[in-house]
């Protein structure tokens, strides 16, 4: 058995090799870029304190790309979903949730963030056996919370995650009702599309296989075809990165003071929500004036030179993976979000 460790894994393997890596159709480019230039149309304006964050949004690599994929090519589809998760995100907010709103929940270690699959993908562990909390709104804001964080860690050119669910020790009591899995299964499928890489579920007892059959209804073919029972993880995640619970080289000590200083600083959240210390570089054409006060704005026609001089005035943490800032090189805009 190696030996215990309270240090989470916000890096991959260092011989991981991203996939899939997807590759586009002159047909299926301009579909994507026809796709943004709708999604222009229906930005917020300027004035709006949530439009930096729309934007910031919109501009992510794999946010127009995901929405095409998920929709099959058909370009009114497309519209429809991005119309409606910009509609979910004005209200919900889910990349400005303060970390003490929710951090309660992580009190356990129900939902963690630790390691990645041979492909890179972040791992959620949901051990429905810790549930601390009543069901309520919070639960799921934590749960929207950790889905953020763990495209935090995405390494370049990774856009999904690994899910596995844990169902050692659960009871009907702890397990969650048939009704929160449909808000749960609706936040995933509608508003993280193509995010979910794979789902794997572990230690089913007999008792909870009704549960599955509850929600099968629910499940999109897509969502279904990517959840496997009882697999060996040793085949998908490489032994450093697997918890020892199940297999694995990393014999992790949930303590939850440790495990959320760790996950808040890689990520650079700052106590409000917004971003600190963590440097993010967009190909994004402008930039509001109502842009929030932690954004560092460049000039697109700076030198190299003149970048890196403005670049040395911007304190980043120790605690971010290199993979996360690796992308400095990258001169368009540098922000810090």
């Amino acid at each position: 058995m190696p030996e215990p460790t309270n240090e989470v894994l916000v890096s991959p393997a260092p011989d991981t090799v991203v996939a899939p890596i997807h590759q586009y159709t002159d047909e299926q480019a301009a579909k994507i870029k026809a796709l943004r230039e709708y999604a222009d149309t229906l930005l917020l304006p300027p004035t709006d304190p949530y439009y930096p964050w729309e934007l910031r949004w919109l501009n992510k690599p794999d946010t127009m790309t995901r929405y095409s994929r998920a929709s099959k090519w058909n370009f009114a589809d497309a519209q429809k979903r991005i119309k409606a998760t910009l509609e979910w995100r004005r209200e919900f907010k889910p990349d400005l949730i303060p970390p003490e709103d929710v951090r309660i929940e992580s009190e356990t270690g129900k939902i963690i963030i630790n390691g990645f699959d041979r492909d890179g993908r972040p791992i959620i562990y949901m051990r429905p056996g810790r549930e601390n909390t009543e069901v309520g709104p919070r639960q799921l804001r934590h749960l929207v919370w950790c889905l953020e964080r763990a495209k935090d860690l995405m390494p370049p050119g990774q856009e999904s995650l690994v899910i596995i669910v844990d169902y050692k020790s659960t009871t009907l009591r702890t397990n969650p009702s048939i009704s929160v899995a449909r808000k749960v299964l609706h936040i995933l499928q509608q508003h993280y599309v193509e995010t979910l890489g794979r789902a794997l579920v572990v230690n089913l007892p007999m008792l909870l296989s009704f549960f599955y059959k509850g929600i099968s209804p629910f499940l999109d073919p897509v969502t279904r075809d990517k959840m496997r029972f009882n697999p060996d993880l040793n085949e998908l995640i490489p032994p450093s990165q697997l918890d020892a619970d199940f297999g694995g080289g990393h014999h992790y000590e949930f303590e939850a003071k440790s495990y959320w200083d760790q996950i808040v600083a890689a990520c650079g959240i700052a106590p409000d929500g917004t971003r600190v210390q963590k440097i993010d570089v967009e190909a994004t054409e402008s930039v509001s004036p109502s842009t929030p006060s932690t954004t560092v704005e460049t000039d697109p026609s700076l030198s190299e030179t003149e970048l890196e001089e403005k670049l040395a005035d911007v304190s980043i943490s120790k605690n971010v993976p290199a993979h996360l800032t690796s992308h400095l090189e990258q001169p368009p805009l540098v922000m810090i979000s």
